[in-house]
C-alpha cells in the first residue's frame, strides 16, 4: 500500500524496522524476500541492513543461512562486517553449542583487526561456563583481564559468579568475586543474589545470611530474585517453618512474589509431604494471577508425583495441554517414573509417544 503512493521513497530505517521484527516473529525467508525487493527497488544496502538480516536468521537458529549472508557482506566493498555483526553470529553458535564455529570467527575477527566488544565476550564466558568448558573460559577471561579495549564489567562479574555457582563451585565463586573486586568492579544487586542462590543451595545458611546483612549495610534493596533464592534454599530441604517466615518476611515487605516464589513453595510443601499446603498454594497462585508456566505446572505436577496422587496429576497434566502450555522433558520424566512405580507401563507408553511426536515437530523445550 505504502509503495502505491506517488511520495513513497524507500527509506533504510523502515526497512531495518521490518527486518527486525520478521526475524523476531519467526519469518526469516520473508526478511530474506524483503532484503532482496529492497535492492531491486534502488535502495543501497548497508552493512547494519546486512546485520539485521543475519540477525533474522540467527533468531531462528537458521545458521547457515547467516554464515552465508557473512560470507556475501564480505564480497562488498562498502558492506564490509563489523564488530556487530560478528557478535550477532557468534551469539547464535554459543546458543547452538557450536563452540568450533565460535573459535573460527575469533581467528576471522582478528584477521581483519575486528576486536570484540565486552558484550561479545560476556556471551561466549556464559556459554563456554554451562557447557563446562571451563579452560576456554578463563582463556577468554584472562584475555579480557589484560586487554585495553576489552574489559570486564560487572555483567562478566554476574556470568562467572553465575557459572561457579551453579555449578556448585563455591571456593571458585568466592576466588573470582575477589578478584574481580580488586580489578576495581563494584557487584550489584544481581551480584549478591547469584551469591545468595549458591549458598542457599549448597545449605550454606551463614553465609547467605551474611550476604543479605551486607545488603542492608550497603543500602542494596532485597528483591523478589533475593527472596526467592532463600524461599529455595529452604524449599530443597522441605524446612517449610522458614521457608514460610521468609515468603511471609517478602509480603510484609510489600514485594511482589511471581512465578518462581509459587513454584518454590510448591516444591517445598510437597517435600515435607504436605500436600494441601501444596493445593491451597496453588489457590493462592491463581488468587493473586500468578502467570502459570510449564515451571509452575511442573511443580505441581511433582507434588502430585510425591503425595502418589496419579490422578490429581494426570488431571494437572490434561489442564496443563488445554492451556497450551507446552511440556518439557523434566514434565515427562516426572510423570513416567511415577507410573513406573505402580507398574503402569499403558500410561508410560502414552507419554512416550506423545514426547517422540513433540520432539518430532521441534516443540519439546530442554528442563
Amino acid at each position: 500500500m505504502l509503495r502505491e503512493q506517488p511520495f513513497y521513497q524507500p527509506k533504510e530505517g523502515t526497512y531495518m524496522k521490518l527486518l527486525v521484527l520478521l526475524g523476531k516473529s519467526g519469518q526469516p525467508h520473508h526478511a530474506r524476500q524483503l532484503f532482496d525487493e529492497m535492492v531491486e527497488e534502488g535502495c543501497e544496502p548497508t552493512p547494519e541492513l546486512y546485520t539485521a538480516l543475519l540477525a533474522a536468521y540467527c533468531r531462528n537458529n537458521l545458521i547457515d543461512d547467516a554464515f552465508s549472508t557473512l560470507n556475501q557482506m564480505k564480497t562488498l566493498p562498502r558492506c564490509q562486517p563489523d564488530v556487530f555483526t560478528y557478535s550477532t553470529l557468534i551469539k547464535a553458535c554459543v546458543d547452538a553449542s557450536r563452540f568450533d564455529l565460535v573459535e573460527s570467527l575469533y581467528e576471522e575477527m582478528d584477521e581483519r583487526l575486528i576486536t570484540p566488544n565486552t558484550v561479545t565476550q560476556n556471551i561466549v564466558l556464559s556459554g563456554y561456563g554451562k557447557a563446562g568448558k571451563f579452560d576456554q573460559m578463563e582463556k577468554v577471561l584472562s584475555g579480557m583481564l589484560e586487554s585495553s579495549a576489552c574489559k570486564p564489567d560487572v555483567w562478566t562479574m554476574n556470568t562467572i559468579l553465575s557459572v561457579f555457582g551453579n555449578k556448585g563451585q563455591i571456593d571458585m565463586m568466592e576466588r573470582w568475586y575477589e578478584k574481580f573486586r580488586n580489578f576495581g568492579i563494584e557487584p550489584e544487586t544481581r551480584s549478591f543474589n547469584i551469591l545468595i542462590g549458591a549458598y542457599g543451595k549448597k545449605r550454606m545458611y551463614d553465609k547467605m545470611s551474611s550476604v543479605m546483612e551486607y545488603m542492608r549495610k550497603l543500602q542494596f534493596p532485597w528483591t523478589t530474585s533475593t527472596y526467592n533464592n532463600v524461599i529455595e534454599a529452604f524449599a530443597d530441604v522441605g524446612d517449610v517453618k522458614h521457608m514460610e517466615y521468609t515468603f511471609d518476611q517478602m509480603r510484609a515487605e510489600g514485594m511482589k512474589a511471581d512465578t518462581k516464589t509459587f513454584c518454590c513453595l510448591i516444591n517445598g510443601y510437597a517435600n515435607a509431604g504436605l500436600f494441601h499446603k501444596v493445593i491451597s498454594t496453588a489457590q493462592l497462585a491463581a488468587k493473586f494471577e500468578i502467570p502459570e508456566n510449564t515451571s509452575f505446572y511442573n511443580a505441581v505436577i511433582f507434588a502430585c508425583a510425591k503425595a502418589e496422587d496419579l490422578m490429581e496429576m494426570e488431571r494437572v497434566f490434561n489442564r496443563m495441554k488445554d492451556k497450551q502450555c507446552p511440556p518439557n522433558e523434566l514434565t515427562f520424566s516426572i510423570m513416567v517414573d511415577a507410573y513406573r512405580k505402580e507398574g503402569m507401563n499403558d500410561k508410560i507408553y502414552y507419554l512416550e509417544q506423545l514426547q517422540q511426536e513433540l520432539l518430532n515437530n521441534g516443540c519439546l523445550p530442554s528442563q
